[in-house]
């Protein structure tokens, strides 16, 4: 199934993930949620998700226990958003291998840049770049920012992950098949319009002139690519 980032938000307080779930949607984050810690550690083998948000305070397992064990197999970046504001608490679950540490109360804009934080760190341990350039265009996978010419872009949820997507295969002949898959999901593999109404929109905010595009071309009865050849791809797409 298609998705952006995905976000696992492990609480047992519904007044959390009543404010969390539409304030992460809203910057483009895909999330998942679990209310017990057993229930965490299933969301994590089962949803794989980029990162997890994990308070310490769940009715079954402590969420300094859930650290230990997510740590035994994954290195998914890990930021506590507890109440427990004691530094031994913090030092403990740091030293158990979290990323960060967010008390309770936050502020949303400090929890959103502490979330960048974590995946740029986790995108650099997997030998991934967080910022991708192709051209004039740079894409800040982790802050899902778009700059042309040093001017912000903006773009929806959808476009930001095609145009990532595109930018990650830099010089490459990608298929609609791969791009309708990698983007939507494996049921639209055939759903070639809402490819090209995509890729008309990129273009109209991205290109100089949309009519002649000279960043995101058409490759006639196959796909799209990116000009840029050279630009800094995160990793080695498939062909």
């Amino acid at each position: 199934m298609s998705r952006g980032t995905r976000i696992l938000v492990v609480d047992d307080e519904p007044a959390i993930h009543r404010f969390l779930k539409p304030s992460l949607v809203a910057e483009g984050y895909d999330v998942v949620q679990a209310t017990t810690g057993g229930a965490g550690l299933d969301g994590i083998a089962r949803e794989k998700p980029d990162i997890v948000v994990l308070d310490l305070g769940l009715p079954d397992l402590d969420g300094k226990e859930v650290i230990r064990r997510v740590r035994e197999w994954s290195e998914v970046p890990i930021v506590v958003l507890s109440a427990r504001d004691r530094e031994a608490e913090k030092i403990e679950a740091l030293d158990l291998g979290a990323d960060d540490y967010v008390d309770k109360p936050f502020g949303m804009g400090e929890l959103l840049a502490r979330l960048r934080a974590a995946q740029r760190h986790a995108m650099r341990r997997r030998g991934e770049q967080p910022v991708l350039h192709a051209g004039e265009i740079s894409v800040d996978v982790p802050a899902r920012r778009v700059l042309r010419g040093g001017e912000e872009v903006k773009l929806t949820p959808k476009e930001f992950e095609l145009l990532a997507f595109l930018v990650r295969h830099a010089g490459r002949v990608i298929t609609h098949g791969q791009i309708l898959g990698a983007v939507w999901g494996p049921a639209h593999l055939h759903d070639t319009q809402y490819l090209r109404v995509y890729v008309k929109a990129l273009r109209q905010k991205l290109e100089p002139d949309p009519s002649a595009p000279t960043l995101i071309l058409t490759e006639p009865g196959v796909g799209y690519r990116i000009a840029d050849a050279a630009a800094n791809a995160s990793y080695e797409g498939s062909r």
